[in-house]
């Protein structure tokens, strides 16, 4: 738990007639710093101290004083914890998360939670993945027949995996364990485990470092995965404008990534833990996250589905998502950034492939990030600094099938017509190589 410089300090939980003679309010506000899709909406905003600009300093709350209380978890559902006993006014957490928040403050009959914005989103599901060890001879989800898979329970990632094993016929075929994101990363570098599915950015943190390769991405699923922010519908009532306040500061947090992903991916990375090359895949353009706030039509029905997947699995209250998703603070900070709302509703971002907007791969120097108009020159530009003993940070391409951003190291390559084309997927790279009449290739081959 941190606290900002600023003197403020007061229980989130008081009445007017209290608020009107104290000098001090506290807010809390629970994130989680490791998690991709929530850094808009907590430790940036944290470390940035952009919720301090934009807090209310007029009228009532003329000389009140605050203090920022930030507390950092590793998923949702302690968040949800300390909101319940009035901890806590904001939590910034995942699609399935966010449904049990709603669900179980609505189920007290006391108070409830209002979802006000989406902190980060990818429309196709990628940032949830089923990952093996990276020697492990398992390549498609089907192997896992008779095998143990973890994953952290109720979370986006448990989800997909459920939906997958099912639409594969192995769902009675597969144990699963519960895990947090930390036991069951280092389990599969100890090859203790035969599959981890886990929610961004650990699998491309398995990725990256060496440990762990994908067998199915979430993008498979054909099911959105975003994070967004939830505040206890009392606080809201009692404080708009600090809610206000919040999802501005949250949308400046966005715009920062946006506008400079490279620096942005640095900073994160000091203040996590979180890999820069990692954070990069993420907030690049073409990359996995898109950091926007409107709630659009393909998130509430992905979160209706989400509801009633965890009504099934684990009995979870009945949640009414009219009363429960409010858009008034996020329209009203559209509009006072002068955005257009109803046209980022409408907007949704996604890759396809070959995507001509889009380089066909990067390569992060130790002096900086160069872009290149093929995969060929942006493997020898990587041989080339190798052999002359410069650090290449990473390398980035995109799924041919998909128009995915990939780490160049652990694609799947066919060379082609004089052409190296990359695939997330083996057997996607087997099938193109003999429809093509290609070689397949590893990055060893290409950049070593």
């Amino acid at each position: 738990m941190s606290k900002t410089s600023l003197a403020f300090t007061l229980a989130a939980l008081f009445t007017s007639t209290a608020f009107a003679s104290a000098q001090t309010l506290e807010i809390g506000i629970g994130h989680q710093s490791t998690v991709t899709n929530t850094v808009p909406g907590g430790v940036i905003l944290e470390k940035l101290q952009l919720l301090e600009k934009h807090l209310p300093k007029t009228g009532k709350y003329a000389g009140v004083n605050y203090t920022l209380v930030y507390q950092d978890y590793t998923s949702g559902p302690p968040i949800t914890n300390q909101m319940l006993a009035g901890k806590l006014a904001f939590g910034v957490m995942g699609d399935y998360p966010l449904i049990v928040n709603g669900a179980n403050f609505q189920k007290t009959g006391k108070n409830e939670s209002r979802f006000i914005m989406v902190t980060g989103y990818n429309l196709k599901g990628t940032g949830n993945a089923i990952v093996v060890p990276v020697a492990s001879d398992v390549f498609t989800v089907e192997q896992l027949a008779g095998k143990q898979l973890s994953t952290p329970v109720g979370s986006a990632a448990w989800g997909m995996t459920l939906k997958v094993l099912r639409d594969k016929g192995i769902y009675d075929k597969v144990e699963i364990l519960g895990q947090a994101p930390p036991i069951g990363v280092t389990n599969i570098a100890q090859n203790k485990i035969a599959a981890h599915a886990d929610f961004c950015p650990w699998s491309e943190v398995m990725e990256f470092r060496g440990t762990g390769r994908k067998i199915f991405d979430g993008s498979e699923a054909g099911i959105p995965t975003f994070h967004g922010t939830v505040v206890r519908k009392d606080f809201a009532e009692e404080h708009p404008e600090i809610v206000q306040a919040y999802v501005n500061a949250t949308m400046e947090a966005q715009g920062w990534i946006e506008k400079d992903p490279l620096n942005a991916a640095i900073k994160v990375s000091e203040w996590t833990g979180i890999e820069k090359e990692v954070l990069y895949l993420y907030f690049s353009k073409g990359g996995i996250s898109t950091f926007e706030g409107s709630m659009k039509p393909q998130w509430v029905e992905a979160l209706k589905y989400d509801h009633s997947l965890l009504a099934k699995e684990r009995e979870i209250p009945p949640l009414d998502f009219d009363k429960w998703i409010d858009t008034s603070f996020v329209k009203a900070g559209f509009k006072a950034a002068g955005k257009d709302y109803d046209a980022a509703v409408k907007s949704v971002v996604t890759s396809k492939p070959e995507d001509a907007a889009l380089p066909a791969a990067e390569v992060w120097f130790e002096d900086g990030l160069k872009t290149y108009a093929s995969i060929k020159e942006a493997a020898e530009a990587v041989k080339a600094a190798t052999k002359a003993g410069k650090k290449v940070n990473a390398s980035y391409v995109y799924d041919k099938a998909t128009g995915l951003k990939l780490f160049g190291h652990v694609a799947f390559y066919v060379e082609a017509g004089g052409k190296l084309n990359a695939f997330m997927k083996k057997g996607d790279a087997e099938a193109f190589a003999s429809s093509a009449k290609g070689k397949l290739a590893a990055w060893s081959d290409i950049a070593v």
